[in-house]
């Protein structure tokens, strides 16, 4: 559990591979036809259209909502009721302490989102309550300190609870992005101090997604929709003489 007076110390906030043999029957560039001595090449084959695959990364990342984008400053926590980082016990959600968990002051636990640090994205979910005291200076995210370390190129000390290996950083600026609200009490929208115990209300008037994510996520919905993957065959060769009878297939072997 987060304590509402948390106080910063050291950085650290208290409270197929395989190989895959294809064998297909394939003409040899185009048909070769011989009549009289006289070699012919039938025309290359034309570009065949293959719609875009559904399911894809592109797709996906279309269809995932935007709710709430801003940035804060960010710090980070450890709680696994051990009493070694100066927590009171789990966090308030009741799922361990875990990498990808986010203590929040006010938005409703279990948001989903992800935080974005020099061009490193972390995904997120709000398991805990803080920061306490550090909030009410700006500081609205404490991030779990695996990911923190990842983030800042460190490493996760299991002795410690804390961070090591990344020059002593215990606060970065972060941009954050919530895409799925919490069903429990609290603020959706942009954070705000643990003091001001938005964290005890149900709200009832979320904020409005940003338009410019609107805008994007529908371009991006039909850019996959209408993606086309372009494949192209080679021209075939005319040969003075044939390389296969007329009709005749070889075995392609691709590893």
């Amino acid at each position: 559990m987060r304590l509402p007076f948390d106080l910063p110390e050291n950085g650290l906030i208290k409270n197929l591979s395989y190989k895959n043999r294809l064998t297909t029957a394939a003409l040899v560039g185009a048909s070769v036809l011989v009549s009289g001595g006289v070699v012919a090449a039938l025309p290359a084959s034309p570009a065949v259209a293959a719609p875009a695959s559904p399911g894809t990364d592109t797709e996906a990342v279309a269809n995932k909502a935007v709710l709430l984008q801003g940035s804060t400053r960010a710090s980070y926590f450890w709680d696994d009721s051990s009493g070694r980082a100066g927590d009171t016990g789990l966090p308030a959600s009741g799922k361990p302490m875990q990498k990808g968990m986010i203590a929040s002051p006010s938005w409703p636990l279990l948001t989903e989102g992800y935080v974005v640090y020099k061009g490193k994205k972390a995904k997120f979910f709000v398991g805990d309550r803080g920061p306490g005291v550090p909030s009410n200076a700006g500081v609205m995210i404490d991030l779990d300190a695996k990911t923190f370390a990842d983030l800042t190129g460190g490493r996760f000390n299991p002795g410690t609870l804390g961070v090591d290996g990344n020059g002593g950083m215990g606060h970065i600026d972060v941009k954050y992005v919530v895409t799925k609200w919490g069903n429990g009490v609290g603020k959706k929208n942009h954070p705000v101090a643990f003091s001001t115990g938005a964290w005890r209300y149900r709200d009832a008037n979320p904020a409005k997604p940003p338009q410019t994510a609107l805008v994007k996520a529908e371009q991006s919905k039909k850019s996959v929709k209408t993606g086309q993957a372009i494949q192209t065959f080679a021209k075939p060769k005319i040969m003075s003489e044939p390389l296969v009878a007329p009709g005749a297939i070889i075995a392609a072997e691709e590893s």
